[in-house]
């Protein structure tokens, strides 16, 4: 299995919640991230990631681009909590040891109503 489709798999089964399986096959146990709203350790990001799946039932997870930078992968996706939800643009970035992940960042920005962009965020 390459990186790229553990990134993939890991966000796809913890936005269905299935955290505590994303996390059991693709964590290293001296698993860190870096979310501002968490304490950087495993289970307190897997429990958080299992919870906003409980009251978010319907959530959509929508991959649009993966990129491979040796031991990083960075997951480009839009998230929304339910089909009338806008969403939010995300950027998830993984670094591996071997095919374990180690250390996860995660940035993301809501996508307004109306934008003065023309090209959209994805």
């Amino acid at each position: 299995m390459t990186k790229k489709s553990i990134a993939r798999n890991f966000l796809k089964l913890a936005a269905t919640g299935h955290s505590h399986e994303a996390f059991e096959l693709y964590a290293c146990k001296n698993f860190k991230h870096h979310n501002a709203y968490f304490k950087g350790d495993a289970d307190t990001l897997m429990l958080a990631m299992k919870e906003s799946a409980r009251t978010n039932p319907n959530k959509i997870l929508q991959i649009h681009h993966v990129l491979r930078d040796g031991n990083l992968v960075a997951v480009h996706s839009h998230v929304k909590q339910n089909s009338t939800d806008s969403g939010i643009a995300v950027v998830h970035i993984f670094r591996f040891e071997l095919n374990k992940i180690v250390e996860l960042w995660d940035l993301g920005q809501p996508i307004p109503q109306k934008s003065i962009n023309e090209n959209g965020m994805f």
